[in-house]
């Protein structure tokens, strides 16, 4: 008994964890570390930043393309949000596949109106 217990606990959890989103769930796990869901404190706010790539790209493909290569190689001159640089200076060059970088670039974009942390099981 003990044991069907158990693995119908671990089939709930693992359910759960698969009704996340993969961007979601690379977002908390990678991002938060920095940037926060609607505040700016050691860097722009996941908001601000979504919200600003939005009104430049006018896409999804050409937000996706376009926050995924930066992430992928910051660099101050292809920055969109010059003022965020100089206050919270350029975010480090970080060991990311562009795949994750998609991922995690089409959550954002697919979500901007919902930008909260998510309680992971």
């Amino acid at each position: 008994m003990q044991e069907s217990k158990l693995l119908l606990s671990l089939a709930l959890l693992g359910s759960s964890l698969y009704a996340q989103p993969v961007g979601a769930l690379l977002l908390e796990g990678n991002c938060i570390t920095c940037h926060h869901y609607t505040k700016d404190i050691s860097a722009p706010s996941l908001t601000r930043v979504t919200q600003h790539y939005k009104e430049v790209y006018s896409s999804k493909k050409l937000f996706v393309d376009a926050l995924s290569d930066f992430v992928k190689k910051p660099q101050e001159q292809h920055s969109i949000m010059l003022n965020d640089v100089k206050t919270y200076s350029l975010m480090p060059e970080l060991a990311f596949e562009r795949s994750t970088l998609q991922l995690i670039a089409e959550y954002l974009y697919d979500n901007a109106e919902d930008l909260t942390p998510k309680t992971l099981p």
